[in-house]
Order: C-alpha cells, then structure tokens, then sequence
C-alpha cells in the first residue's frame, strides 16, 4: 500500500480547539478503515513550536531539539478534552523581513518527506500558509483565532470557549459591582475586529461595548454613564475592545515595537476608559484586563465539535490532493475556500447591521423586514 507523510503544526496564539483539532487530524489520516477505501497509508508528524519547529532542524532532516513528533490514535486520543496545544506554538515568521527564513522551511519540509503541511491558525499562520503555497508547497488551512476576524469562515476554533470565560468573568463581577455601586470597564482581545467585545457584551448585558471598528467619544460614554444612572441602574458593565480608540486617536499600546506578524502590543485601553468616566462623572469606577484568561481553559461542546470537523475535512482536502485551501464553515456547512481569498483581509464588524453607534451597543432590530 501506498505510503505517504503529513505534517501538522499549531502557530500564533494558543486557544481552546486547537487539541480537538489535532486530534482529529490524526485519527482521521490513520483510520484504519479508511485506508483501504484510499489505497493510502497516512503517517503524521507534530511540528512543535508552529512555524519555528521548520526552521530549527537541518536541511538533512535531523531534529536535534525534538520539534518534530509522530503522532498515532493512541497519543492523541484524550487531546479534545483540553485547552491550549500540545504541540506548543509561536509567532515566528519565516518572512520576517529582519530575519527570512523560508528558504530553510521550504527545504526542510522537503526533507521531511511531507506532502503536505496542515496549519492550524489565524491571520498571520495562515498568510505564511498562503505564501509557501505560492511557492510550491502542499499547504492545507484549518482558521483559529478567538477574535472571529478571519474571511471566509462564520467561524472560527477558540472563539465561543473565549466568549464563554467573558460571560463567567462579568457574572462574576456583578456581585462586587452591584454592592459598592461601581462601574466596571472590562477590556477584551480584539486589534482590530471587535467581534469579542460586541458578541461578550451581548451575551452578558453589558450596558456599553466599544470596539475597533467605531471610534467612540468619551463625551458621549459619559452622557450614556449619566443616562443609567439617572434611570435607576446600580452599577454598569462596559465591555472595550484592546483596539478601540477615541474619534481621532490611536490604539493604546502597553510596550513600543512589533512582534515578527507586524503586531503591536495593544492593551490599557480598559484603565484609560475608566479613567475619564470616573474624572468625567465623578462616579467609582474600575477596570478589568481579561487578557489571557479568554484564551485558556478546557474547550466548550461547540469548539470540540468544530475542532473535529475542521480536523476531518482538513484531512479530506489531503486525501483529494486539493491544496492550497482553507477549511471553513458557511451558513452551518463544512467546506473550503482558496487561501488566497483570505490572504491580507479580515472579517469585521458590520456598522450599518450589527451595531448602535449611538448607544454604543449591540443593534435593537434584527429582521430586515419592510
């Protein structure tokens, strides 16, 4: 029988259905069953540390730090009960201007002996799988990022786990809220696609949600502040997008420089906000940076769901030898796209239909009927 290699690697931030994920790459390309209906017998290597795992072993193949990993049924079969990566990962670009290293990737893929590589990332991961494919490599995409900004796809791995933890974290801060009448700014992930900041906020109730896509006036955050207090609510919730900005202004950044994707490092938006209310109203207010805890824990029923289908069609694209594709979700069915149509865009919020920019909110009229 027919023997071939596939490789698959996690890059950019870690979240929750990435495991799943993984898992069912591998019990899919070495399903037992399944080999004889292909004529194919599939062996799957882990790249540890994403791109990174391609770049520190030799042209020769040799592997002298352990990035690269078999994987089998049995090593993975507990993988979708958990958060994070196995395989571990990084933000590592080949194309790093200051430091290009795809020559090396293209070459060590090669020596591996792998017909095509399964990536499992966001924007960035995903313009390096794009960019390899346009150079020859067999390249297969699987969309993770929890802030829901990739084209293309109504969905993507990490995303529902990381409203969850929002939801939790804010039900949560209720309690302390509603007992000293404080206002509490809650700063989400989101450079900039607020889909985090918005979606959290309408699950929870927040009673302001700003994101990266509508520049907000503190003037008017105030008056919508005064506005509550005035009918009555004890305390209010305000969820910001770390990429939100005022009308005119610029991001906030917690330190100077770029990591190797050209991302800078967003967060104090949250603290700014509350600041100003506080100064503006003179009302008790506190801000919380969820940061990190919206990428951990274990993955909710929907992330392993979709972790699982990903990993399966992701798994069919190699079979077919139908390459250079991401997998997706569209209107509630698997499928695939080309990489190219996802290469350099992103999915945001759309103003005009799901979001009050007077309110600052989430939109009170949904069916667009006559």
């Amino acid at each position: 029988m027919k023997k071939s290699r596939i490789g698959v690697l996690t890059g950019g931030g870690d979240c929750a259905g990435l495991n799943p994920a993984l898992k069912w790459v591998v019990k899919t390309a070495m399903d037992e069953r399944l080999e004889e209906e292909r004529g194919v017998r599939y062996e799957v290597l882990g790249i540890r540390d994403g791109w990174r795992g391609l770049v520190t072993i030799d042209p020769a193949g040799s592997d002298t730090e352990g990035r690269i990993v078999p994987l089998n049924p049995d090593t993975v079969r507990t993988w979708d009960r958990y958060g994070g990566t196995f395989l571990g990962t990084s933000r590592l670009s080949p194309y790093d201007p200051k430091n290009d290293c795809s020559k090396l990737v293209i070459e060590n893929i090669e020596s591996l002996g792998l017909e095509a590589v399964i990536a499992i990332g966001g924007d960035g991961t995903l313009a390096i799988a794009t960019r390899l494919s346009r150079e020859g490599v067999n390249v297969i995409g699987i969309p993770k990022t929890i802030d829901k900004d990739l084209p293309e796809t109504d969905y993507t791995l990490g995303f529902e786990t990381a409203l969850n933890v929002i939801v939790e974290e804010v039900d949560r801060l209720r309690t302390t809220a509603g007992s000293h009448k404080r206002i509490f700014v809650v700063e989400t992930m989101g450079r900039t696609a607020g889909w985090l900041a918005l979606e959290g906020g309408e699950a929870c109730g927040a009673y302001i949600i700003l994101i990266p896509e509508c520049e907000f006036s503190m003037d008017r955050v105030n008056e919508l502040v005064t506005e509550g207090r005035r009918a009555g609510t004890r305390y209010e919730i305000i969820l910001v997008a770390e990429g939100a900005k005022q009308i005119g202004g610029t991001e906030i950044v917690k330190k100077e420089g770029v990591d190797s994707f050209g991302h800078k490092a967003l967060g104090g938006i949250g603290n700014f906000v509350a600041q100003e209310i506080e100064k503006g109203t003179r009302l008790e207010t506190r801000s919380v940076i969820l940061s990190h805890l919206q990428r951990g824990g274990a993955p909710c029923a929907y992330d392993r769901r979709m972790g699982r289908y990903f990993g399966i069609a992701a798994v069919d694209l190699v079979v077919r030898k139908d390459f250079s594709k991401m997998v997706c979700v569209k209107n509630g069915k698997i499928t695939c796209t080309p990489l190219k149509n996802i290469y350099g865009k992103l999915n945001l919020v759309d103003l005009a239909t799901q979001y009050d920019a007077d309110r600052y909110n989430g939109r009170r009229s949904i069916l667009n009927t006559p």
